[in-house]
């Protein structure tokens, strides 16, 4: 990750002819929001004075308190490769701070970087997350506009002539690179139209980051092909929906603080007390990975998406899986999440959830080594497997019941997230879909 002081990037907005600038920041659903500002307002952006109205935007604040600042993030500095050469646009990614110049509360990037500091508190100088984000292309319209078409019939690793996203996918790579990211991996996804993009591990804020500049870049190419990419998490009935595994260490110095080569699974007593604190809030905290009406019917058993809270070091039916890798590439991997989940908040509450396990010295349950989707009812209370919620609203109440997590997002974005998507909840619930009509219309 690049260093940079303010007169490396004045230097750098001069010598890459840079003509506008977006300063950017993520709401509390995880939308991309930016201000953008011309180059000559530059030096003001970097002097942490750039101001912008915190009231029109979901979660921050009421009209009556709206002002906010934009404090950027002078290492997220970006130029866009495909901006036009006659003035190119490049980005800063911020942190909001009140006007009084203390972090905004419902900043969702300063609440990750809150429960961070909680762990270096408890001696963990690093937290590191490499993401799995899965995404599917749909072909537009004459109009522009995303239909339900798919642009292949490939299946998971097929090449050309079957695979025809990969042109879209390999221009993706190449725009990624170009902004400094470190590709390991690309390829058609188990579903027809699905794709996935692996890029290397950071420490969770640049990872986060990352994942923004992601879908941004991913959205941006794909219209270029006059293709929509979309990362809702079921788009299509009765083939599998797009996920986002979250692969997750943590760090003392540089030690991986989960490798032990003489313990059981190679795994230290501090990886085995990570994985019973995820186990113990995986139910909570599935209200902020999975954020969605949507989300739940990727949830569900038959389609590679874990429903059970469990783990396993050997089979990827369970929430929590241990891929093989040891040493300093020894993780957690949590295969839940989803990519319409705010990742800052995602990873805010995943990392509470381990830290609170290793607090309280929390034991981990035996490992679950066989595939559960096809254990009985009794195998399943006698091992004592949980599900995870099967709606957003089952989420949000155990959301609302763990105060560990509660407390690790912080009142404002707790309180503001349950009245959202309370709001979406009942919305879904009191509409009538058209699956009801082709039901009962002619039944009754």
């Amino acid at each position: 990750m690049a260093k940079y002081t303010k007169e490396d990037i004045l230097r750098l907005a001069d010598e890459e002819n840079v003509r506008f600038i977006r300063l950017q920041f993520t709401d509390m659903l995880g939308t991309i929001k930016n201000v953008e500002i011309p180059k000559g307002q530059l030096e003001k952006a970097l002097a942490n004075e750039m101001m912008f109205d915190g009231s029109s935007i979901e979660g921050f604040v009421r009209i009556e308190e709206s002002d906010m600042k934009l404090h950027p993030d002078l290492d997220t500095w970006v130029v866009f490769p495909w901006t036009a050469e006659k003035g190119k646009v490049a980005r800063l990614i911020c942190d909001v701070y009140t006007p009084e110049g203390k972090p905004f509360a419902g900043d969702p990037r300063g609440i990750l970087k809150k429960v961070l500091k909680e762990a270096e508190e408890m001696g963990f100088t690093s937290f590191n997350i490499g993401p799995e984000p899965e995404f599917f292309l749909f072909k537009n319209d004459e109009k522009g506009e995303p239909t339900l078409e798919l642009n292949d019939k490939g299946g998971y690793f097929d090449l050309a002539p079957t695979d025809l996203g990969e042109n879209c996918r390999r221009d993706i790579v190449l725009e990624l690179e170009d902004m400094g990211f470190e590709i390991e991996a690309s390829h058609h996804e188990v579903a027809p139209g699905q794709h996935e993009i692996d890029f290397k591990y950071a420490n969770a804020i640049k990872a986060c980051d990352d994942i923004q500049t992601f879908k941004l870049v991913v959205k941006t190419i794909a219209r270029k092909h006059g293709l929509h990419a979309t990362f809702m998490p079921k788009p299509l009935f009765g083939v599998n929906g797009s996920g986002m595994h979250c692969n997750m260490s943590l760090f003392k110095g540089s030690e991986n603080a989960f490798y032990d080569e003489g313990g059981e699974l190679q795994l230290t007593e501090t990886a085995y007390q990570f994985i019973a604190g995820i186990l113990e809030h995986a139910q909570a905290f599935t209200a902020i990975t999975n954020p969605t009406v949507n989300s739940y019917k990727r949830l569900v058993p038959g389609y590679e998406a874990p429903s059970y809270v469990a783990w396993s070091a050997k089979n990827r039916s369970p929430l929590i899986r241990i891929p093989a890798s040891r040493g300093m590439s020894t993780r957690v991997e949590v295969r839940s999440v989803d990519p319409s989940a705010n990742p800052y908040l995602a990873m805010a509450v995943m990392l509470a959830a381990g830290l609170d396990g290793i607090k309280k010295g929390l034991k981990a349950p035996a490992p679950i080594n066989r595939n559960i989707y096809v254990m009985s009812e009794a195998e399943l209370e006698e091992t004592g497997i949980k599900q995870l919620p099967s709606t957003l609203s089952e989420a949000l109440k155990k959301f609302k019941s763990d105060e560990i997590l509660y407390n690790a997002l912080g009142e404002h974005i707790s309180e503001h997230f349950i009245e959202a998507k309370e709001i979406e909840w009942d919305m879904f619930r009191t509409q009538v879909h058209p699956w009801e009509r082709e039901q009962y219309l002619s039944q009754y």
